[in-house]
């Protein structure tokens, strides 16, 4: 079964290019909402998960704060 994965990223910030690096890698698709331009998604971020940095990472209803290769690798399925 697939699962939804979010991301909540900015251009610039290195863990969310890898957090996208390690999707694309093992052929997960995922949304990528970027943040430093889309102000109604960073508000979303915030009011889901209380953070103000990024990445912010939802597989289905889980959250993962920041590039967690392990954490994502075992909600994911994948190694």
């Amino acid at each position: 079964m697939d699962k939804k994965v979010t991301i909540y990223s900015t251009p610039t910030c290195h863990f969310c290019q890898l957090s996208k690096e390690f999707f694309k890698a093992h052929d997960i698709a995922f949304t990528d909402h970027d943040v430093a331009t889309d102000i109604a998604k960073r508000r979303e971020m915030v009011e889901r998960s209380g953070q103000m940095g990024v990445p912010v990472i939802f597989i289905d209803d889980e959250m993962v704060i920041g590039f967690d290769q392990q954490k994502l690798s075992s909600l994911l399925g994948v190694s």
